[in-house]
């Protein structure tokens, strides 16, 4: 809906050369272009595996950014090369960084032996494991490419628009690339039962967080602040709240951390509660969280 018509016939080459293939076959997605040296040296290694592959059901896809530039920003494509594999219409894993033959067979391997894919006939009906789907998009967030990890938990979320995973991913990747009314827009148009359950609420908490950045320069006048008059915790804590909502978690978690150090019951426990409010944020099984809560424990308790 509300497509020109250039934008109409590019969606139907995408859904002739890509989507309906992807129906019972696994299709290994090649965004490049003429100019990208790197797609150029990458382009033999992915035809020869998909040759390889071709009688279990891969098959490649190349989409040219230059020429189909409407379906590379609906991919949110920054940087080329990008490689999906795509199964029934939807990204089941970034090969991106498979960049050898080795690599690229042992994701391949695991794909087919989760999927459905047919090596000919008539496709099944079987939906993609939608946790495998969820895990790939948390995995690029965790890798730092959070514009890429947008993009693919909007192409998550219309398959599954209820399912509150989905729509946490979708809210911490928009947040995480910058795009914070993007995210908080995604999580106002949420029904309030869903934006009460636990995994939306973690992403309602890193948008509450988020809520206190400033710019630039704010923030680095709240870092001299903090560094000139390391006794004012007022000073600390300003500077703990803006520098994570400028994406520092470290910085963070470093002052706050020395905080507790010198006055854990400083203004009623504040800092404890904001670190606290930083892990549930960032998500309590996250790697990142537990070495934190380590020091945490040891400040405590050590």
């Amino acid at each position: 809906m509300g497509l020109n018509l250039d934008e109409q016939k590019a969606v139907d080459r995408f859904r002739k050369d890509v989507v309906e293939p992807s129906r019972d076959k696994l299709v290994i997605l090649d965004f490049w272009a003429e100019w990208c040296g790197p797609c150029k040296a990458l382009a033999p290694m992915l035809e020869k595996v998909a040759a390889e592959y071709a009688d279990k059901g891969v098959i490649l896809a190349k989409l040219n950014v230059d020429e189909e530039q409407f379906i590379a920003a609906q991919f949110q494509v920054r940087s080329i090369p990008t490689v999906y594999a795509m199964f029934q219409g939807q990204p089941v894993a970034d090969l991106t960084n498979a960049r050898s033959e080795s690599q690229l067979r042992q994701v391949l391997d695991q794909l087919l032996a989760q999927l459905p894919v047919k090596a000919g006939g008539e496709g099944g009906q079987d939906q993609p494991d939608l946790e495998q789907l969820v895990g790939m998009g948390e995995q690029v967030l965790a890798e730092g490419d959070a514009e890429r990890a947008a993009g693919i938990f909007m192409q998550i979320a219309q398959m599954a628009p209820d399912n509150a995973g989905v729509q946490s991913g979708l809210i911490r990747s928009l947040l995480a690339a910058g795009r914070k009314d993007e995210a908080q827009a995604a999580f106002d148009a949420l029904p309030e039962g869903m934006q009460a359950d636990p995994l939306v609420a973690q992403a309602a908490n890193a948008l509450q967080l988020a809520g206190s950045g400033v710019d630039d320069g704010e923030l680095q006048a709240l870092r001299s602040a903090a560094a000139e008059r390391p006794a004012d915790l007022e000073a600390q804590f300003a500077f703990a709240q803006a520098v994570f909502a400028a994406g520092g978690r470290d910085e963070a978690a470093d002052t706050l951390l020395k905080m507790i150090q010198a006055e854990p019951e400083w203004n009623e426990g504040a800092a404890k509660a904001k670190l606290l409010q930083i892990f549930e944020a960032v998500g309590l099984e996250d790697p990142w969280v537990s070495a934190q809560r380590r020091r945490l424990s040891l400040l405590l308790f050590g």
